[in-house]
């Protein structure tokens, strides 16, 4: 299982260096539109990017916009209202594919975690079979569908029918678990990481899933989307924001030492509930800062599109399925 260690790839990555279009002067035009959810990893971010100066920096001016959730951050982007947020790849694809000029580049490659009691008596994949297994979010959950692939390859099961999948909310799904009503949870980091600060065990991390169906490296899913239209505008503030971006992972991924006012900074962003939460969730977000973003990672999202599309189906990827490259934006390392 991998440790919960800063990559030093992903400290020393460079900036992401965008095909945008600059406009000639950014300093003076509207702020950038950010989309965030209040207490979202994102917070994190642009916290860190105001308080250490590096808009400033930058003579860059950008606004947080708090939604929330999720499927509002991305109305109002389809609408116009904001410039920019944080999704998924695949549903940015599935719009690309019916017409929207979107684009994407990593935000974070940390994915969720499959949670078990400590010395529980789930102890790999296959003890899930006629047990009940929460899983965040719904039965379109991505970490879902790569589990049940990587299930019926690795232990010849279907966990849609020789498990019982409960599905719900993450904070529903952790207490359910905290209170023994089921016997694993599959959630998302942030969660997992909660969940291991109270004792429970990390059974399986679906980078190890990602890795176990034969996908290399492993693909982030969740980055920043925007419009085409509004790199042709805001070309050079989205850049700008990019760079910030860059330097603020930089920050928060150094050592615990020179990074520790930084962190404690965000704690009440973070609503760790002790030192020991606090601990997991700073450790979880630095594993989970991206390195460069290159053709390979395009090439290794192509085939974990073909993995979700096989179980997800139309209702996933839409009427009109197809991998397009182009919706991704690439970095230098």
């Amino acid at each position: 299982m991998e440790g919960l260690r800063p990559n030093r790839r992903a400290m020393l990555a460079a900036p992401l260096l965008l095909a945008l279009v600059p406009s000639e002067s950014y300093a003076a035009e509207a702020p950038l539109r950010i989309g965030s959810l209040k207490f979202g990893t994102l917070n994190w971010l642009t916290e860190t990017i105001r308080a250490e100066g590096l808009a400033a920096r930058e003579g860059l001016s950008f606004e947080s916009i708090d939604f929330a959730g999720g499927q509002a951050t991305t109305v109002a982007l389809q609408a116009g209202d904001i410039d920019l947020i944080v999704s998924d790849w695949l549903w940015a694809m599935r719009r690309r594919q019916e017409g929207e000029d979107f684009r994407f580049a990593p935000f974070s490659s940390a994915l969720g975690a499959l949670m078990v009691a400590s010395g529980g008596p789930v102890r790999a994949v296959a003890d899930l079979k006629g047990r009940k297994l929460g899983v965040a979010g719904g039965a379109l959950d991505k970490s879902w569908l790569l589990l049940r692939a990587y299930a019926q390859q690795t232990a010849g099961i279907d966990l849609t029918k020789d498990a019982e999948p409960v599905y719900g909310a993450p904070p529903l799904i952790n207490q359910q678990l905290s209170l023994g009503r089921i016997d694993a949870a599959l959630t998302f980091w942030p969660f997992a990481a909660r969940l291991d600060a109270q004792g429970f065990a990390r059974l399986l991390d679906m980078k190890e899933v990602v890795a176990g169906l034969g996908i290399a490296p492993p693909p982030p899913l969740v980055g920043f989307v925007w419009r085409e239209r509004t790199a042709a505008t805001k070309g050079a503030q989205l850049a700008a924001f990019f760079r910030a971006a860059a330097a603020a992972n930089r920050l928060l991924a150094g050592s615990d030492a020179a990074a520790a006012s930084a962190w404690e900074r965000l704690r009440p962003l973070m609503q760790a509930a002790d030192a020991a939460e606090f601990g997991k969730l700073r450790d979880y977000y630095r594993v989970g800062i991206p390195g460069p973003f290159d053709a390979a990672g395009v090439a290794a999202c192509a085939k974990l599109y073909d993995v979700l599309a096989r179980i997800g189906g139309a209702e996933l990827v839409g009427p009109k399925p197809g991998f397009d490259p182009g919706l991704f934006a690439l970095s230098r390392g």
